[in-house]
C-alpha cells in the first residue's frame, strides 16, 4: 500500500497504488489522514487516482466512507478517479459509486469537482 501526494494547480492529488484490504486498509486510512485534513471548505479538492489500486475489499470500502464522512463534516470535497476495471465493477456492484463522486478520468473528476 502507497500513496503518493503530487503537485496539481486545482487539486490536492493522490496517487495510491497497491490492494487494500483488511491487512493494509488501517495503514491506507493513517497514510491518507494528512491528506484528508487539507480537504476543507475553501481548500482545492482530494482527488485519489486509483489507477495503480488493483483490488478493493468491504474493510477498503469502509476506510473511504470514513473519509468520506470526514471530509465532507470539514466542508471538502473528496472524489476517486481513473479506476481498474474490476475495482470499478466492485463499486459499481456495491453501489458506493453513490457514496463518493466515482470518475472515469481525471480530468472529469477536475471539471466536476475543481
Amino acid at each position: 500500500m502507497e500513496l503518493e501526494a503530487v503537485v496539481h494547480p486545482k487539486a490536492n492529488l493522490v496517487m495510491v497504488r497497491g490492494r487494500i484490504d483488511h491487512g493494509s486498509s488501517m495503514t491506507f486510512s493513517e497514510l491518507l489522514h494528512p491528506h484528508l485534513e487539507k480537504c476543507k471548505k475553501g481548500n482545492p479538492p482530494l482527488i485519489l487516482n486509483f489507477s495503480g489500486v488493483d483490488y478493493i475489499s468491504s474493510a477498503g470500502l469502509r476506510a473511504l466512507m470514513i473519509a468520506t464522512r470526514f471530509a465532507r463534516n470539514q466542508g471538502g470535497r473528496l472524489g476517486i478517479a481513473e479506476f481498474q476495471p474490476l475495482v470499478r465493477e466492485v463499486f459499481g456492484i456495491s453501489r458506493f459509486d453513490l457514496v463518493i463522486p466515482c470518475f472515469d478520468t481525471l480530468e472529469a473528476a477536475l471539471g466536476e469537482l475543481a
